[in-house]
């Protein structure tokens, strides 16, 4: 290969793996909404698609390192994935070991890393011979794959009851851009629907605060104070020392379930399995370290393996995470579209290439960083980075990409997207439904 590639692959990769490392670890930085605007944004540029793979794969294990950091030293969550922590971390935390809880959960991030990639490689080779098959059904896979998880959420009923409606949204403003020539007819609004369900939570948050009578019945906190605890010498950074031999064992085992699941929602089999494997174990110091080593294990191979399988084997999004966070590289207009996407633009040793420096990269800076000064970093990040910029930065992202792709009128509806999503989340009715009802819309609405 080039040795110019290889260098551009090596900075994409460091740039993911240093600016996700930060937001990792800003709290409450959903996974979707923080990955997907930026993933877009480089395929709108032109980027070859092996350096934006490379720069994603980077993002997802740098993202996935780091977003357990303020769970263990603050009791916050760094996203989505790292809420089901939160319990073990603070029983971790209340015994004094919240050095203990980031070494676990970093080193169970590495094991997920390096059991799932060649794992979800292998998977994918598997899995090509019947690509032509799971293409040709998948409209309705979308639609079966919407209800499919709307039954494994808690809400089951909300989700179930939503699914058309939300639908019926979806396609009905694309029918109203059609009649009033704001788009030519035939093409299809994706992107900024897509990134309006990412920042639907945010958006309606913020929209409730223009009502009076709800923003006067808020209550008000004062300054969360958070203190940091300097953690002690660390005698080892070899994760597989870190991890006692139950814990590795455990981790490896979740990490290959993470990745078999990959069709699964990652926060779902992250709970249930974590919860099974640390049920048994009576010592709340030792259960709490088991429970997160293998949760952290269990998420970084089912966001690999999810992005990893459909990209490869199919070229359809068929999972939580190549939907969610994953979504650009499948699908956005006109780079990328259903008829070729990156599936169609690498080849298989482009994908190996592209996996194996972003993972490694990623592993080698945040892992060694963080296991070392995570809670200098966290000071720093709690300090200087404030939450809101970060949500204001990816709201700006999504108003420039819906002003492009239908124009002023389409900006206002991403935004009745993005409150309706937000509302439907705020019931019970996750984002894994919402992105597979995205794609089943066309298909949904035609039976009628």
């Amino acid at each position: 290969m080039d040795p110019l590639l290889i260098m551009q692959l090596l900075i994409a990769a460091v740039a993911g793996t240093l600016i996700y490392t930060v937001i990792g670890i800003a709290p409450g930085t959903d996974e979707t909404a923080v990955l997907a605007p930026v993933t877009l944004v480089l395929v709108l540029t032109g980027l070859s698609p092996i350096i934006i793979l490379t720069f994603f794969i980077s993002a997802i294990v740098a993202k996935k390192l780091t977003d357990s950091i303020p769970v263990a030293v603050a009791g916050i969550p760094g996203g989505v994935m790292a809420a089901p922590m939160v319990e073990h971390a603070l029983v971790l935390k209340k015994h004094n070991r919240a050095d203990l809880a980031i070494r676990k959960m970093a080193s169970g991030s590495v094991i997920g890393t390096l059991i799932s990639v060649p794992l979800s490689l292998l998977l994918a080779q598997q899995l090509l011979p019947f690509a032509d098959i799971v293409k040709t059904y998948a409209n309705p896979l979308f639609f079966f794959g919407a209800i499919f998880l709307a039954l494994m959420s808690k809400e089951r009923f909300v989700s179930l009851l939503a699914i058309l409606p939300f639908a019926l949204l979806i396609q009905g403003l694309r029918e109203l851009y059609w009649a009033t020539g704001v788009v030519p007819e035939g093409q299809t609004v994706f992107t900024s629907f897509f990134l309006g369900i990412t920042i639907g939570p945010v958006l309606l948050t913020l929209f409730e605060l223009f009502n009076t009578d709800k923003r006067t019945t808020i209550k008000k906190h004062q300054t969360k104070e958070v203190k940091l605890r300097y953690q002690q010498h660390v005698e080892t950074l070899d994760p597989f020392k870190i991890l006692s031999k139950e814990e590795l064992t455990w981790s490896t085992l979740s990490s290959v379930f993470g990745s078999l699941l990959f069709i699964l929602s990652p926060v779902g089999i992250t709970i249930l399995l974590g919860e099974v494997i640390s049920s048994r174990v009576k010592d709340p110091v030792r259960k709490a370290s088991l429970a997160i080593s293998s949760m952290d294990a269990l998420t970084n191979a089912a966001y690999i393996a999810g992005t990893l399988i459909p990209l490869i084997a199919l070229g359809v999004p068929l999972s939580p995470v190549a939907i969610g966070p994953g979504g650009a590289l499948f699908n956005a207009p006109p780079v990328f579209n259903e008829a070729y996407n990156m599936h169609h633009a690498l080849s298989m040793p482009e994908f190996i290439i592209a996996t194996l420096i972003g993972a490694t990269v990623a592993i080698v800076i945040t892992y060694f960083i963080i296991v070392k000064y995570a809670e200098a970093i966290c000071y720093v990040v709690f300090k200087y980075v404030p939450h809101e910029a970060l949500l204001a930065l990816f709201i700006g992202l999504v108003v420039l990409l819906s002003f492009m792709d239908g124009g002023l009128l389409n900006v206002f509806g991403v935004g009745l997207v993005a409150i309706v999503a937000g509302y439907f989340h705020r019931l019970g009715m996750n984002y894994g439904v919402q992105f597979m009802v995205l794609y089943a819309a066309p298909w949904l609405i035609s039976l009628f």
